[in-house]
C-alpha cells in the first residue's frame, strides 16, 4: 500500500502515541508535534483518508483515532525504529543469561520470568522439536447436524482425527465443499503458511461464516506440530489485568483461561523471521482467541533436532520494537547456553554508545 510521506508520518505519530497513552489520537495531539508543521484541518483530512483505507479506526464518535491491525503492520515493516536495548537491560539480561543452570527447563523459566518482568507482558516459553509435518489429505466426514469428524493424512502416512460440533448445525454440502478446498489448497504446506489470509480467502469462497474452517485450520496446525515437545510455561498471564484493553474481566478471563491451555504452544508458530522475531498483530493470529492481541516471538536451536521457542502475548498497542529487542537478546542467549551445554557463559550483549563511544 502506497502512502505518502506525510501519511507515513502522522501514522508513526498516531501509534507511537496510542502505544504510549491507550487514548484515542486526535490532530490537534498530531499537530502538536515538532516533527510536524500542518495544521490540524490537514491533519484530520489525512487522518480521515487513511481511516478509509482500513489504516486507522475511529472507536468512538470523538475525532480521536487508533490504529488498526493494517495500520500497525505497515508501521512494523516500514516505519518503526529499531529499538536499541539501554545500558540497564542490557546488563539485567547479560545477569541472568550468564548464570549456569542445573537444568535447561529452569533457564527456560528464567528467561520467561525475565521478559514478563520487562515487558508486563504474558510470556510463554517452550521447546520442540525442529521438524513439523505437513498435512497430505483431508477427509471430512458429517456425523450429525451438528457434528463432524475431521481426518488428517500427515506426510509420515500417520493420521490424526477429530470429533468438531457446531452447536448452531453445519450444512452437509458446506463440509463437502470444505474437503474440495482444503484438499486443493491446505496440503503440503508448513504450519505457519496456514495463516489468516488463507483461512479468510478460503471462508469467501465458501461463504462460511459459522467458523467451521477456522475451526479446521487450527485443527491442521495443531496436527502438523510434532507432539513430543516440552511442557510449555507460562509466566505473567494477571498482567493482562492491568491493561485498559482488558478492563472487561470476562474478556480478560477468556484470554487468561486460554494462555493457561497447555494447546496454546501449538496454536502459535514457532518459527522466526526478520532477524529470528516473528510479530503477527490481531487477524493474523489463527486462533480466534488472539483475534485482538499482538504476539512477539523468537524461536532458537537447541541443537539434536529441537528448538526452543519464546512469545510475548500483549494487547495490539503493544510495543513491538522494544519487545523484538528483548526477544533478541535473550534467544541469542539461550541459543548459545543450549548449544554450548551451558558449560560457559553466553556472548555479553553490547551496550548501546553515543558517536563518541561513550556508554549511555
Amino acid at each position: 500500500m502506497e502512502l505518502s510521506e506525510r501519511k507515513r508520518k502522522i501514522l508513526k505519530l498516531i501509534v507511537e502515541s496510542y502505544v504510549a497513552t491507550a487514548e484515542p489520537v486526535g490532530s490537534k495531539a498530531i499537530a502538536a508535534s515538532e516533527e510536524l508543521n500542518l495544521s490540524s484541518a490537514t491533519i484530520r483530512n489525512e487522518m480521515a483518508d487513511m481511516t478509509a483505507m482500513g489504516l486507522l479506526e475511529q472507536p468512538h464518535t470523538s475525532a480521536g483515532r487508533i490504529p488498526s491491525p493494517q495500520g500497525y503492520r505497515i508501521y512494523v515493516n516500514e516505519l518503526m525504529n529499531e529499538h536499541r536495548l539501554s545500558l540497564e537491560e542490557t546488563q539485567r539480561i547479560n545477569d541472568a543469561l550468564k548464570q549456569k543452570m542445573a537444568k535447561f527447563d529452569d533457564l527456560l523459566a528464567d528467561a520467561g520470568k525475565l521478559v514478563s518482568e520487562m515487558t508486563s507482558y504474558p510470556v510463554y516459553t517452550a521447546a520442540a522439536p525442529s521438524l513439523s509435518h505437513v498435512i497430505r489429505r483431508y477427509d471430512l466426514i458429517r456425523v450429525d447436524a451438528g457434528t463432524v469428524i475431521a481426518v488428517v493424512l500427515l506426510d509420515d502416512e500417520s493420521a490424526v482425527n477429530r470429533v468438531m460440533r457446531f452447536p448452531e448445525g453445519i450444512d452437509e454440502s458446506l463440509v463437502r465443499k470444505m474437503a474440495t478446498v482444503f484438499n486443493a489448497s491446505f496440503t503440503n504446506l508448513p504450519p505457519e503458511k496456514i495463516d489468516s489470509a488463507l483461512v479468510q480467502a478460503a471462508e469467501r469462497s465458501l461463504g462460511d461464516e459459522s467458523g467451521a474452517v477456522a475451526a479446521l485450520a487450527a485443527f491442521a496446525v495443531q496436527a502438523m506440530t510434532p507432539a513430543q515437545q516440552g511442557r510449555p510455561q507460562l509466566v505473567g498471564a494477571s498482567n493482562i489485568l492491568s491493561l485498559p484493553e482488558y478492563r472487561d474481566v470476562d474478556k480478560a478471563q477468556k484470554l487468561m483461561d486460554y494462555l493457561s491451555d497447555e494447546s496454546v504452544i501449538r496454536d502459535i508458530p514457532q518459527d522466526g523471521d526478520g532477524g529470528g522475531v516473528r510479530i503477527l498483530i490481531g487477524p493474523e493470529n489463527v486462533a480466534e482467541e488472539l483475534k485482538d492481541s499482538g504476539v512477539v516471538l523468537a524461536s532458537y536451536d537447541m541443537g539434536n533436532d529441537m528448538r526452543g521457542v519464546i512469545g510475548v502475548v500483549g494487547p495490539t498497542r503493544m510495543d513491538y520494537a522494544k519487545v523484538a529487542a528483548y526477544l533478541r537478546g535473550i534467544a541469542m542467549g539461550m541459543q548459545w547456553a543450549a548449544l554450548a551445554g551451558m558449560s560457559q557463559p553466553p556472548p555479553q550483549l553490547t551496550a548501546p554508545t553515543d558517536n563518541d563511544g561513550e556508554k549511555r
